[in-house]
Order: C-alpha cells, then structure tokens, then sequence
C-alpha cells in the first residue's frame, strides 16, 4: 500500500514538473513574442527615421544641384554672349581683310597688265637690238677678220690671262701679309716663353780630365806591361790618354755615361792607391751601382725642374740617362727640361693644355736614352716607350711627330716641334761638324738646279738663305712664284735643318740695243 501511494506521489510530482514546465515555456514564449515585437517595433522606428533622414538628405542634394545647375547655366550663358560678340568682331575683321584683298587684287590686276605692257615694249626693242648686234658683228667680223666663236675664245683666254696674274698678284700679298702677322705674333709669343724661361747654354764635350796627385801615379795607372790601363779600358769601355801633361789624364768616350762611370772609377782607385786589374772591375762595378742611383735622382730632378709629375719610375729612370746624352754638343736633358718649359710658356700664350705641353716636352727626345740600344728612329721609339708606360695616344702623337714622322694631331704637339726647335737653334745650343755644314748647303742648291729655267743658286747667309737665278724667257714672273713655292717644299721634305730658310727667285729681264 505504501508503495502505492509512493508511486502514485511520484506520479503526481512528474505531473506537476511537466505542467510547470510547459506554463514557464509559454510564459517565455509570450515574454520572447513581446521582446522581438518591441526589436520590431525599434527597427520600424530606426528605419522611418534613417527613411526621412535619407529624404532630407536628398532634397538638400536636389536644392544644392538646382543651384549649381543655375549657376553653370548662367555661366554658359555668359560665355555664349562672349563667343557670339567675339564672332561679330571676327567676322566683321574678316570684311574688312576681305576689302583690302579685294583691293590689292585690283592694283596686282593693273600691274600685271602693265607688265604685259612693258614686256610687249622690251619684245620690241629686244628685237631691234638683235638685228643692230647682227648688223655690228657683221661689220665687226669683216673688219676683224675672225669669226664670232673665234672672237669669243681670243676674249676667254685674255680674260683668263690676265685673272690669272691678279689672282696670283692677290694669292702674292694676301701669303706675304698673313706671313707677316703669324711671323711677328709667332716671335712675340716664342720671345716671352724664352724670356720666362731663361736657360743658361751649355755644351757637354765627349772628354773628361782626372787630377792626378803626382806624375808617378801615371805609371802605376798603366801598370806593368800596360795590364792596368788595359783592364780599365776594357771594363769601362773607355779610351785613356797619358801624355805628357803634368798631372793629368784623359778619358775619352762619346758615350757620357761610361765615361762619368770612368772618371768616378779612376778617381776613386787614385784615392785607394791600389790599382790591379781585380780590384779594377770591383770599383767599376762599384761605381755603376752608385750611378745607376744617380741617374734615378738626376731623373726625379729633371721632372720636378720642368714641373711634370706622376711619371712612371722607368720614364724617370730613361730621363736620368738622357743627362750623359748629347746632341750636336747640347746635353739632351737640359734640352727636354727647356722644351717643356718653353712649350708650357706657349701653351699659356695661346690658351691651350699647359700641363700636357710641359709633360709632352719633357718626355719628347725619351727615344735618345735607348736609340743606341734599339734600331729606329729616336721620336718613333720614343712614342713606343711613352705609350708602353701608359701615356696617352696624344702625347704618343706629340712625341713622334716633333721632327714630322708623322702629322700632328693637336696644337700642343705642333708647340712641342715649335719648343725643340728655339731650344735647339739658340745661338750656341749646338754646334755642327764643318763636313756636315757644307754638305746641306750642297743638298740644298742641288735641290733649286734640278728645276727647269735655273741657271744658277747660291746658299748664303750660313745656310739660311739660297737665291735662285732663273732665266727670264724661259721663267715667267708667275712661274718664278710658283718656283720658290716648289723649292721650299723639296727642301722641306729633303733637308733637315735648324730654324727656317728663306728662298729667293731672282728673275731679271735686260734688253740692249745699239743705236747707229
């Protein structure tokens, strides 16, 4: 019984759990239905009011629109008036230009008939002049004798002829003037760079003395049986002469590098007093070393006088050699510094590469340090030597064509030919062998006989000059212009020569008739 009414409790507690739960679901039910009825309500609402925002928004736009649109409007209007007045003044313009037009095209339609006029008139008269020239050139030629294409080619050529000598009387003073002014600015310019310059003139010789102490200390230079003096002039290739001057030697060599390295060994042996073939070669040895070193400082020396730098240590070296190398009795490397100097001097005259002219003029004879060691001409080694350390194809150019082996290539490298040439025809810069003097004045008047109508040719003024006698009915007074121009030219293709030489054609006409 008991679990009866336990079963029938439990019974009645289930029921009343499920009707609670199905009230409190319909009342959260009724709860949700009036929440989403009042979100629904708040969405109503947001929308009308965003609805008539929106509206506003809308009319403000349209209201702003219809106010640009009438203010574009008016604008365009105005801009229209414009356009039309604009269009009235045009084409009122337009009448007026169409007027005067009209106007010219009446006084060209006038001229254009009294053109016609005119050329009617000139037909005319041309005519009647044609039948007058045909009535003179039939007179003419009965007089004459000579038909009209006759008389047209004696005209030519005496038109010919005589344009001919006015041409070259012209050609003549226009040459001699610019000669004139290039001749007398070229010394002005070469007189201030020599002025700046202001070099002493030396010459080096091809001997060198060495002081002796005593007379006895010939003998012991000679040596038993002469093997001391043969071993010295074997070593340094040297040629050594004992006379009979008191306390004094001779070392004689063309070439002034052994014969420094000569006078330096012997002096040394005197001051030892051990003079033997063995010790001989150890001073020479000795001596070669310590010059060698004296070539690289008298190099260095050589740049920094003429004011060139970064030069490669072999080109330097080259340059300290050049100090025992002369030409014609001029130390070549006094030579080189005075062609920079006066090369750079020339080149501040005219306003060109100052730096590359001192450089191209120190380096310019670098070939004379190697032209006894190596066949050629000493421009075109000294090109290829510049050029293997690293100078440029224009100072390359510079070098070769200073005595013309080539053409040059820039202006500096024509000052480098000018500067070589002052320095080497200083007065006392160089001297020359008498054999040599007289065989170019020989070439030279050789050169001027070769030409038709010479009869004879003198060289005077040392050289400078040659004077060409032609004879007058076989050489006209053009072809005695063109003879000096021809001569000039052979000499100077043929003939190397300091300085300039002048060539003179004397032509001289003498008639003589005997009155009885």
């Amino acid at each position: 019984m008991t679990i009866i009414y336990t079963v029938a409790a439990f019974a009645a507690g289930a029921a009343v759990g499920i009707l609670s739960r199905v009230i409190l679901k319909k009342k959260d039910r009724a709860t949700e239905e009036i929440e989403y009825d009042k979100k629904i309500k708040e969405l109503n609402e947001e929308h009308e009011r965003k609805l008539k925002e929106k509206e506003d928004e809308v009319k403000r736009e349209k209201k702003q629109m219809k106010v640009e649109f009438e203010k574009e409007t008016a604008q365009t209007r105005q801009e229209i008036q414009l356009n039309k007045e604009e269009n009235h003044q045009r084409a009122k313009k337009i009448e007026q230009k169409a007027d005067i037009i009209e106007h010219k095209q009446e006084k060209l339609n006038s001229r254009r008939q009294q053109m016609k006029d005119m050329k009617k008139k000139y037909n005319e008269k041309e005519a009647e002049l044609k039948t007058k020239r045909e009535k003179e050139q039939s007179i003419l030629q009965k007089i004459s004798g000579l038909t009209p294409k006759q008389a047209r080619e004696k005209l030519m050529n005496d038109i010919k002829e005589e344009g001919a000598k006015d041409a070259q009387i012209n050609y003549n003073k226009i040459v001699e003037n610019a000669k004139r002014d290039a001749q007398r600015e070229a010394k002005e310019i070469i007189t201030r760079a020599i002025q700046r310059v202001a070099s002493e003139v030396t010459q080096d010789i091809t001997v060198s003395a060495v002081n002796l102490p005593d007379d006895d200390m010939k003998g012991r230079i000679i040596g038993r049986e002469g093997r001391n003096i043969r071993a010295f002039e074997s070593v340094t290739g040297v040629n050594v002469i004992i006379d009979d001057t008191p306390s004094i030697v001779i070392l004689s060599c063309f070439d002034g590098m052994r014969r420094e390295i000569a006078k330096r060994s012997l002096e040394k042996l005197i001051k030892d007093g051990r003079i033997q073939p063995t010790k001989i070669e150890e001073v020479v040895e000795e001596t070669s070393s310590g010059v060698n070193e004296l070539i690289i400082e008298s190099g260095e020396g050589a740049a920094m006088a003429a004011g060139v730098t970064g030069l490669h240590n072999e080109e330097i070296r080259l340059l300290g050699k050049m100090m025992y190398r002369t030409s014609y009795g001029q130390n070549v490397l006094e030579h080189s510094i005075e062609v920079a100097k006066l090369a750079a001097g020339m080149a501040e005259e005219l306003d060109l590469d100052i730096e590359f002219a001192r450089r191209a003029g120190l380096l310019h004879d670098l070939g004379k340090s190697v032209d006894r060691e190596i066949e050629g001409n000493h421009a075109v080694i000294g090109g290829s030597l510049v050029k293997k350390y690293g100078e440029s194809d224009r100072l390359q150019n510079a070098v070769i064509s200073h005595h013309g082996d080539v053409d040059p290539e820039t202006a500096e490298a024509v000052l480098i030919e000018a500067a070589d040439a002052v320095s080497a025809s200083r007065p006392g810069a160089r001297k020359e062998h008498l054999k040599n003097y007289i065989k170019r004045m020989k070439d030279i008047e050789l050169i001027a006989k070769e030409h038709k109508g010479v009869v004879k040719a003198y060289c005077v003024s040392a050289g400078r000059e040659i004077r060409i006698i032609v004879a007058p009915e076989k050489v006209s007074d053009l072809g005695a212009a063109n003879l000096s121009k021809e001569v000039a030219a052979k000499i100077e293709q043929n003939i190397d020569f300091p300085g300039e030489i002048k060539v003179t054609v004397i032509r001289s006409a003498r008639t003589t008739e005997i009155a009885k």
